[in-house]
């Protein structure tokens, strides 16, 4: 039986993702700081056997150790780690104070990079990292700021992964979400600018769903994703690789 680990599991592609992965067979340890968000996640699973949870803050240095330790401890192995937790609202460059730096890069750059370097030296072949990006990594985005700087270095630290351990059977990759309707998301849909940026601008009819992120990283844990790595699958619909707007921008 595979074990996946994953960061974020109590919300949005966390939740998603952790429901996915159970439904293909997998172990799921899920992780997140919010308690109730834990015990929901295990109600909806119901699966005392192949469901574990912690309440931790990953930002903490003792947090990958226990993480590490409460895998092994119950599942005996690890195979793979999904870095998905996260936080929104960033501020531009000019605007970003060295504590909200500190914060971004803490929680979605320094977090993962510790977890990584402690899973890895339990990992087999087969075994796989996949962290959770974002199109402010692979285009530019107003208002990234500290944002977009660790989503960045993110990007780059999944590379390295890739190549350092791609010979040992270890692959790594990112899967980069545009605009997601999880709860947060659906809160800034009623900013009107907001809004029309994503809904006029995406080539496709409806926005990004969180089970639409969960499928793509259970496709890259699968023997399907297998001889994919180092690289980076951006789940948005369309919105960065194009220059799409809606009949109704254009005719605006």
């Amino acid at each position: 039986m595979e074990v996946a680990i994953i960061t974020g599991a109590g919300s949005g592609i966390g939740l998603a993702t952790a429901k996915e992965l159970h439904a293909r067979g997998m172990a799921v340890v899920g992780i997140g700081r919010d308690p109730a968000k834990l015990e929901q996640l295990a109600e909806i699973i119901g699966d005392e056997e192949r469901l574990v949870t912690l309440s931790v803050d990953i930002t903490t240095d003792e947090a990958p150790a226990a993480i590490v330790d409460l895998t092994l401890q119950r599942f005996g192995r690890i195979d793979y780690l999904i870095n998905n937790a996260g936080i929104g609202s960033p501020k531009p460059l000019h605007e970003t104070d060295d504590d909200t730096l500190d914060h971004f890069l803490g929680i979605m750059l320094r977090a993962p990079f510790r977890l990584a370097r402690d899973v890895i030296t339990h990992m087999q072949p087969g075994s796989a990292i996949i962290n959770i990006t974002s199109t402010f990594a692979v285009v530019g985005g107003r208002r990234g700021g500290a944002y977009s700087a660790a989503k960045g270095g993110l990007t780059s630290l999944t590379q390295h992964i890739a190549c350092e351990y791609g010979a040992t059977g270890i692959r790594a990759n990112c899967v980069a979400p545009g605009v997601t309707m999880t709860d947060m998301v659906r809160e800034r849909m009623n900013d009107k600018g907001f809004r029309r940026m994503q809904v006029d601008m995406t080539p496709y009819p409806r926005l990004g769903e969180a089970e639409d992120v969960a499928s793509t990283i259970a496709f890259l844990c699968s023997k399907g994703g297998e001889f994919i790595n180092g690289q980076t699958i951006v789940v948005d619909g369309g919105w960065s690789s194009t220059k799409y707007l809606s009949p109704e921008a254009l005719n605006a």
